[in-house]
């Protein structure tokens, strides 16, 4: 049925003609490989005389490294190679601030900072090697939080960073000081988010080899191009000299993204000893080796008529940095402004800091700050419809964003079902019934969010290209440098190619990414790959298309106008009779034949297609002010908690979650990116946590850091906005990331609700609950003291419960 046949009311999704493919649960291209562990992840490379490595880690927060004595290590039978700051090009390196050297140089800075590595002929060797090394320190004095690294005259962590600021902007965006003075009810809090782990199944890890003067490096990045830019730098070679291959990748996060000194060691070895050498973290140095997601402490303002319109936000946000910056500093930005594409805010106020700490350097974490700022602000927005006596979805729904909004930060929203998602929530979860008929106890609560689709974060482009050649046998090969890190994306870029070519998603081959083979592409990252890279993807398999039929109509004799592939067959329809057509009858001759025909004659070429897409968005300013995405996803969740009275146990009895990404273009891969987010968004909110000392976590193992399990998982209602992008591949946009983002806030606000005790400080517990229905405490722990995430704010908080218990 052609679009002219619908409806007038009918919806985007409804007017868009899709293939037969898209929106279909095509199975996973790597599957087989997988389940059957023939897929190479970064530990299962194996190359001739290849040796292994270890690092030695500083056990001081904060210290001047004096000497470094190797003479043990380097006797010990099967070592290679032992070496130290010195053996490096003394050059700092990083994303956005450069502030890390590979090893360290005359200083370390946090406990875990890389000191000296070893090559040896296995891991026990290098460990036991490793172990030999003598250090000799200068303990100082650390600042272990917040509060500490920005009091006056606290020790600085890095000399050129005055006040222990990393990076710091402020704005005012419409006038906030008169939006406030108009508003009829204003609501306000502190909350503190904390240090959360991407604890992927599969540790960072690296092959590395030298050829002359050229590495070749076997990692499970998310960033194959983006890391050889800072692999280079931190070596201090040319980008020439540096070839990254991206293995098979157990899980990133936003923490495989070549922010840590890993694969730079693991080179460094490697050119030490002209032998290959593999290094992979243990699980311990991965909780210290690691970038995790930032802590930060939020004050948030919002301002709201009586009737219920918002009317002017103001945060103060301070964010702990750790030791080194990585990503940080793009993150802060994120948690800043993103989340005001949510609702029509008249005016926006914000100043944000990124604070050095002698503790374990942060990065980016799925959701990029979103989780963080939502833990906060959907919190105001919960106290804000209590006091204003409006249900939560109604309050929503009166200020949300809707299709052609534009934010004070000239967010400029295209397609947008956030309206369809709070309804639809509302709906899975029961809400108006379960609000009419209460049961003690146990408590509702909803939160939204907003995510980019791709965003400008490493210059002015945010594209992607892609190759598409089709083969003599029939099959096409799609070479594209994203990726694959577990998300199915490699699927999901094979069945838009499919989608295009009219061939079996089973004869389309997708490439790994090579910086020496495949196209360039900034990787796995802000949810970008299907909405950038599918767009890509899709034009080279459209140009392939169009280059196919016209060698096809050559072939045959028929216009390429009537032509069309389907099933791996160039179709034409029967002739007219008359037309001189031979038989009249159907044509159905298959693509390889058509490849090869189009090869083998006199100037024979191949059937190719190159496709490009960039980002159709801007590149913010240093105040965070830009359309920073051509397409943004929504989400509504809506949880419904109990509370157990007698020890404040918390359990998320249903989670309801509403998606706003466009087309579905797989439906199995898009639900289990959702489901999996929700997991690691109840982890956050609830379990994951280290108890600290001395500036470490006391005992860095899943021993003490406890993850959500399956049985921890609650009911789950998953449902998609019937949405379709425009300028997305086939209408689809991002979902990687977008359901974690609200967890948090949702149950803390579930919990609120249940029995009146409202948590500001991850994770939400057992004890703190108990201790506010004890106390009688509305709101537990303000956060207004020392960073609770940190580890200062960690053992104050231990040592108050233990004094109130005794």
């Amino acid at each position: 049925m052609s679009t002219t046949e619908l409806p007038a009311t009918a919806t985007p999704l409804e007017r868009a003609v899709l293939p037969p493919l898209i929106g279909s649960a095509v199975e996973r291209i790597d599957a087989v490989e997988k389940v059957t562990g023939k897929a190479a992840y970064a530990g299962d490379i194996r190359i001739s005389r290849m040796l292994h490595g270890a690092v030695v880690r500083s056990p001081h927060a904060n210290a001047r490294v004096l000497a470094v004595d190797t003479t043990r290590a380097r006797r010990l039978p099967g070592v290679h190679a032992v070496v130290t700051g010195a053996d490096t090009a003394h050059v700092k390196w990083g994303a956005f601030r450069p502030d890390l050297y590979p090893l360290a140089v005359g200083r370390v800075r946090y406990v875990g900072d890389e000191v000296a590595a070893v090559a040896a002929v296995d891991p026990e060797t290098a460990r036991r090697a490793a172990e030999l090394i003598t250090v000799e320190y200068d303990v100082l004095p650390a600042v272990l939080d917040l509060d500490a690294a920005l009091a006056d005259g606290a020790p600085l962590v890095h000399d050129d960073a005055p006040g222990n600021l990393a990076h710091e902007f402020a704005f005012d965006r419409g006038g906030a000081d008169a939006w406030f003075d108009r508003s009829d009810v204003v609501v306000e809090g502190v909350w503190q988010s904390a240090r959360q782990w991407h604890a992927s199944i599969e540790t960072i890890g690296c092959t590395a080899e030298w050829s002359r003067d050229r590495v070749t490096m076997w990692v499970n990045t998310q960033t194959p191009f983006l890391a050889r830019q800072r692999y280079a730098t931190a070596l201090g070679l040319p980008l020439r000299a540096v070839r990254v291959v991206q293995t098979e990748v157990g899980g990133g996060f936003g923490g495989k993204s070549g922010d840590d000194n890993t694969s730079v060691i693991c080179a460094i070895l490697a050119r030490a000893t002209g032998r290959p050498v593999q290094l992979v973290n243990t699980r311990e140095e991965e909780f210290l080796a690691s970038r995790p997601r930032i802590p930060m402490r939020y004050h948030v303002r919002l301002g709201f008529t009586s009737d219920g319109l918002v009317t002017a936000k103001d945060i103060d946000l301070v964010a702990d940095n750790g030791a080194y910056t990585g990503k940080a500093q793009a993150v802060l930005g994120a948690a800043t402004v993103r989340h005001d594409a949510l609702f029509n805010y008249r005016a926006v106020r914000a100043r944000s800091r990124l604070v050095y700490t002698n503790l374990v350097p942060t990065g980016a974490f799925r959701g990029f700050g979103n989780p963080s700022a939502d833990w906060a602000v959907g919190q105001a927005w919960d106290l804000a419809a209590t006091e204003l006596g409006i249900e939560v979805p109604d309050l929503f729904l009166l200020n949300a964003v809707e299709a052609g909004s534009v934010s004070p930060h000239n967010h400029r929203i295209g397609s947008c079902e956030l309206k369809q998602c709070i309804r639809r929530a509302a709906r899975a979860i029961g809400w108006y019934d379960k609000r009419a008929r209460p049961t003690p106890g146990r408590g509702l609560a909803m939160g939204v969010s907003v995510h980019v689709s791709g965003r400008r974060s490493f210059g002015d482009y945010d594209g992607s290209s892609a190759i598409v050649r089709l083969t003599e046998d029939g099959r096409a090969t799609v070479i594209v440098g994203e990726g694959e890190i577990g998300t199915g994306a490699r699927t999901t870029l094979a069945q838009i190619a499919a989608a295009e070519l009219g061939l079996p998603v089973a004869d389309i081959s997708v490439t790994r990414p090579d910086t020496d083979l495949t196209t360039h592409a900034l990787g796995a990252l802000a949810s970008r790959v299907t909405y950038v890279a599918g767009n890509a993807v899709k034009r080279a398999a459209e140009q392939a298309c169009v280059r196919l039929l016209d060698a096809a109509s050559r072939q045959l004799g028929r216009p390429a106008s009537e032509l069309w592939v389907e099933d791996g067959m160039v179709h034409a329809p029967a002739a007219a009779p008359g037309s001189g057509d031979g038989d009249g009858g159907r044509i159905r001759e298959p693509v390889g034949a058509v490849v090869r025909a189009e090869l083998y004659r006199p100037g024979g070429e191949p059937i190719v297609g190159l496709g490009s897409f960039d980002n159709p968005s801007e590149f913010p300013d240093g105040l965070r002010y830009g359309n920073e995405s051509g397409a943004y996803n929504f989400v509504a969740e809506a949880a419904e908690v109990e509370v157990d009275p007698a020890t404040g146990a918390v359990t998320v009895l249903e989670l309801a979650a509403a998606v706003d990404c466009g087309t579905v273009l797989n439906p199995p891969l898009a639900q289990g990116q959702v489901e999996g987010a929700i997991a690691q968004g109840l982890g956050m909110a609830l379990t994951e946590r280290f108890d600290w000392h001395d500036g470490a976590p006391t005992r860095p193992t899943f021993m003490d850091y406890k993850l959500p399990t399956a049985g921890f998982m609650p009911k789950l209602h998953i449902e998609f906005a019937d949405s379709y992008e425009p300028t997305g591949p086939f209408g689809a946009k991002g979902v990687g990331e977008i359901a974690l983002d609200p967890v948090p806030s949702v149950v803390a606000s579930a919990v609120a609700d249940a029995v009146g005790v409202r948590v500001h400080e991850l994770p939400i517990t057992a004890e703190k609950i108990f201790w506010g229905m004890r106390t009688g405490a509305e709101d537990l722990g303000k956060a207004g003291g020392p960073d609770a995430g940190s580890p200062a704010g960690a053992d104050a908080g231990a040592r108050t419960e233990e004094g109130d218990q005794r």
